[in-house]
Parts: structure tokens; sequence; C-alpha cells
């Protein structure tokens, strides 16, 4: 038996379990998509988490969550003559081979950003009616994400730099408009001069390559282990944060900045 016949025995495996427990077990039996929603989410982020701590026994565990999560909403609409598996997997599989004429037909691409940008035609053209560029963009996204996937999807019907250096032009312009604002002490310019701001800096990551969820996420858990170094450090003194002033503080925080170059 093949890899691909073994994914293929164990996924109609997983169907028949669906559906035993959603016709025996109270708690499957009574789910519904609403009530799914916030755990696929938390699911998704837990993939996230483990795919950044390169966790690989933990994406495998992940993976197979989310796709039980998938398969539980396939059932339920199929029980409500929507749509089933079946339906799911034409749609993903007719999607994919439309949108990789490259692959499956004789457009010719040369590279990887040529590819992306004749993605994002052929989803405009996929609707019978017109459909906005920007339309494909979920509300509820993060707003890090949504502003990173905006600039994505205009970049791909050519709104863009012509070189990615001008940005910082644009964000030098943006950081000057946030400082007249706070000199001017307009709470509602400030919040929106900011917003100017940190969207110039997330379309420069962009540009660099850099995804900026990641960027910051890293930046994240280095404050962390730092703060948490500040804290067990102060504390194994016989201190309090509380009782110490900030140059006290910015010693031992230069000593686990030290410890970073370390590996401590």
């Amino acid at each position: 038996m093949t890899d691909k016949e073994k994914s293929c025995k164990e996924f109609r495996k997983l169907l028949d379990i669906i559906d035993e427990l959603r016709a025996k077990c109270p708690w499957d039996m009574k789910q519904t998509n609403e009530s799914l929603r916030k755990l696929t989410i938390e699911e998704t982020y837990e993939l996230a988490d483990a795919i950044f701590s390169g966790n690989n026994d933990g994406i495998r565990n992940e993976l197979g969550d989310l796709m039980l999560h998938i398969m539980f909403y396939a059932k339920i609409g199929k029980e409500n003559n929507l749509f089933s598996m079946t339906d799911v997997l034409n749609g993903i599989n007719e999607k994919l081979i439309y949108r990789h004429p490259h692959v499956f037909g004789e457009v010719q691409v040369s590279d990887a950003s040529e590819v992306e940008k004749n993605w994002e035609h052929l989803k405009i053209k996929e609707d019978s009616g017109y459909k906005p560029v920007l339309s494909g963009v979920p509300s509820s996204l993060p707003a890090i994400i949504k502003a990173n996937r905006i600039q994505e999807k205009v970049r791909g019907v050519g709104f863009d730099w012509e070189k990615r250096s001008q940005i910082w032009d644009k964000v030098l312009e943006e950081i000057k408009e946030l400082k007249e604002e706070i000199e001017n002490h307009d709470i509602a310019s400030i919040e929106s001069e900011l917003g100017d701001v940190l969207f110039s800096i997330i379309n420069a990551s962009r540009l660099y390559g850099i995804d900026p969820e990641a960027a910051l996420e890293k930046t994240n858990r280095k404050f962390i282990k730092r703060f948490n170094y500040l804290e067990k450090e102060t504390m194994g003194k016989g201190k309090s944060l509380h009782d110490m002033s900030l140059d006290e503080m910015n010693v031992i925080w230069e000593e686990a900045k030290k410890g970073d170059q370390l590996n401590l």
C-alpha cells in the first residue's frame, strides 16, 4: 500500500469516526458552526505557535485537530443539505487547477512573483460580476495580518512601489505627521497617524520579504525572556521591581541582552 493509499484509508476512517461522534456523543451532537468557530481559531493559533517554535510533533498534532474541524464543518453542511465533504474537495481541486494554468495549462511564468500576480487576476475573474480587489480580505483578520494581506492584494494588480527603497521616504513622512499631531495634542489624529506609521512599516517589511507578524512575535518572545530574567535576578537579590529605579533595572536588562547573544 502506497503512502497516498494509506492517507486515503485514514481519511475515510476519520469520516466514519465523525459520523459516530455526531450520532452518539452528546457534546459532538450539539456542536454548530458558531460553537466551533472560536475553537477553530484557537486551534489555528496553536498550529501557528507550533510552527513558530519548530515543534514538528506539535505541528502534526495541530494539523490533525484542524482536519477534524474541517471535516466537522463539512458534516454539519451535509446534515443541513448545504454541501458535503465531496463538494469541499471538488471545490478546492477545481480552484487549484484553475489558478495554476502554468502547471495544468499552457501559461508560462518566469518566477514566483509572476505566479502571485496571475493568481490575483484569476481570483478577480472567478465571479461572473465585478469583484473588488480587496473583497477577499477577511474583516476579522488581526490588524497586522490584514494590513499585510491588503498590501499583497493591491500589489497583485500593480499598485506598489517601483523600488522598495522608496518606502522609507513614506515611513519618515508618516512619522513626521505623527509627531506634528502629538504636538497638537489631538488624540483622534494621533491615533490615525500612528495607524499610518504602522501600515507603512508593515509595507516596508513586505517589500523586504519579512513577515511582520513573525517579526513582532520574535520581539515579543525576546522581550518576555529578558523581562523574566530581570524579574528572576531582582527577586534573587531579595528586591522587588516596584522598589527599583529604571537605571537599576536597565543594568540587569543589559545583562539579559548579553545572555541573548550567548543563548543563555
